[in-house]
C-alpha cells in the first residue's frame, strides 16, 4: 500500500463511518466494526516503513487520512490518531537519532516487532494522563523499578482512547527524576475501569488504565531511561499538531451537515443563514490549510523552529475553530439540530472537546504569546 492507495481508502470508508457514528456515540462503547475495517483496509499499518508491509507515510499523509476519518466519525479517527502517535514517532525518529540518544542495538528489533505487528493490524493506545495532572508528563505519578527480568511498573492512567481494545500501550512513568515511556503489552497486570461517560468523544472508549506489570528490558522506550520530557519537546507534532487534523475535519463535516439539514427543510433562500455558512466555511477551509501547512513543514524540517510555531498554531486554530463553527452551524439549524441522533448534534459536543485537549487551547495560546513577545515559551512555564 502506498501512502495515496491509504487516502483512497480512508475516503472510501468515510460513509461506512458516518453511518455507524450515531449508533456507538449513543452506547458510548468502542467503534469496533470501524476498527475491523481500518485494519482490513491496512490502515493501521500507515506509519509503519514499507520493508515491515507498511505504508510507509509521513506526517503530511497521516493528517489527510485523519480528516478523511474524522469527516466520518470524529471518535474513531481521535482513537487512529493516538495509534499513529504511537506509530509514527517509532517510524520516523531516524535510527542515528535513536542512537545518539542512547538507543540500544536490541531496541531497534523490539521497534521493529512492533510496527510490523501494526501492518498486520495491531491497534496501540497512549497512556499518558492521569487523574488530576492530566498530561502534565513532569508530574507523572506512575512509578516504575528495575526488577530481575526487566521493569516494575504500577500506577493508573485516564483519558486512555481504546482503552481495553488494544494490543499494547504506550506509558508515561517515573523512577525518581526520571520519566520514561514504555510500550505495555496488553495482558495480566493491565485492568480497566469503565470511566467513560463524557458530553463529546463518547465513542473512544477513554477508559481508566490500572498497571500493576513487568514488561521485559525492551520495554522501556529505546532502552533509555528519562526520555519522555525530551520526546515532548523535539516532536511535539505528535502530542499537539496530531489532534489538529481531527477538529479541522469536525469544522468541515458541521458546515456540511448545516448544508443538508438547512437545504432539506427548505431554508436556504435566507440570507442571515447564507452569511452564517459562508463564514463557517471559510473558517473550516482556513483551519484545514492550517493543518497541511503545518504537515508540509513537519515532514520538510521537523527540528526549525518556525515548524515547532505553526505545530502550536494548528492546534490551537483546529480546536477553536472546530467549536466555533459546530455552535454556528447548530443555531443555524436551529432548535430541530438539538435533537440526540441529529449528525449536528453530536458534531457539537465532538468539536467542544478539541480545546480541551492537550495541549488546550490555553496552553496553545500561551506557548505562542511567549514566542511572540521573544520569550522562550517552554522556559517561562513548562508544557509538560
Amino acid at each position: 500500500m502506498t501512502p495515496r492507495e491509504a487516502l483512497d481508502a480512508a475516503r472510501e470508508l468515510s460513509p461506512r463511518l458516518a453511518a455507524r457514528a450515531a449508533r456507538y456515540d449513543a452506547a458510548g462503547t468502542f467503534p469496533a466494526d470501524d476498527f475491523a475495517d481500518l485494519a482490513a483496509a491496512g490502515l493501521l499499518g500507515l506509519m509503519v516503513p514499507t520493508r515491515l508491509s507498511g505504508a510507509g507515510a509521513g506526517f503530511a499523509d497521516y493528517a489527510e487520512v485523519a480528516m478523511a476519518l474524522a469527516g466520518g466519525s470524529p471518535a474513531t479517527a481521535l482513537i487512529y490518531n493516538m495509534h499513529a502517535s504511537v506509530t509514527g514517532a517509532l517510524a520516523l525518529t531516524p535510527d542515528d537519532t535513536a542512537r545518539a540518544l542512547g538507543a540500544a542495538d536490541s531496541f531497534f528489533e523490539f521497534r521493529d516487532g512492533l510496527l510490523a505487528a501494526a501492518a498486520g493490524g495491531a491497534l496501540y493506545a497512549v497512556a499518558m494522563s492521569e487523574r488530576g495532572i492530566g498530561s502534565r508528563l513532569s508530574q507523572v505519578r506512575t512509578r516504575y523499578e528495575p526488577v530481575g527480568d526487566g521493569w516494575h511498573i504500577k500506577g493508573s492512567k485516564a483519558f486512555c482512547s481504546g482503552a481495553g481494545h488494544a494490543q499494547a500501550y504506550l506509558v508515561a512513568a517515573r523512577r525518581d527524576d526520571k520519566v520514561s515511556y514504555f510500550l505495555v503489552p496488553d495482558g495480566d497486570g493491565i485492568t480497566v475501569e469503565q470511566t467513560w461517560d463524557s458530553l463529546g468523544m463518547r465513542a473512544t472508549a477513554s477508559h481508566d488504565l490500572h498497571l500493576d506489570v513487568t514488561v521485559p528490558p525492551d520495554a522501556l522506550l529505546g532502552g533509555v531511561e528519562g526520555l519522555t520530557l525530551l520526546i515532548a519537546q523535539v516532536m511535539p507534532q505528535w502530542l499537539v499538531a496530531s489532534y489538529a487534523a481531527v477538529y479541522a475535519a469536525i469544522a468541515r463535516a458541521a458546515v456540511d451537515a448545516a448544508a443538508a439539514d438547512l437545504s432539506g427543510r427548505g431554508l436556504a433562500g435566507s440570507a442571515a443563514v447564507r452569511a452564517r455558512l459562508g463564514r463557517a466555511d471559510a473558517q473550516a477551509a482556513a483551519a484545514r490549510e492550517v493543518v497541511r501547512e503545518v504537515a508540509r513543514q513537519v515532514d520538510a524540517a521537523p527540528d526549525d523552529s518556525a515548524t515547532t510555531r505553526w505545530i502550536w498554531r494548528a492546534k490551537l486554530i483546529a480546536g477553536d475553530t472546530a467549536q466555533d463553527v459546530a455552535a454556528s452551524m447548530l443555531e443555524a439549524c436551529g432548535a430541530s439540530a438539538t435533537r440526540r441522533g441529529h449528525p449536528l448534534e453530536r458534531l457539537y459536543r465532538d468539536a467542544r472537546c478539541g480545546a480541551l485537549q492537550p495541549a488546550t487551547s490555553d496552553v496553545c495560546a500561551d506557548w505562542l504569546g511567549c514566542a511572540v513577545l521573544g520569550l522562550d515559551p517552554d522556559a517561562e512555564t513548562p508544557r509538560w
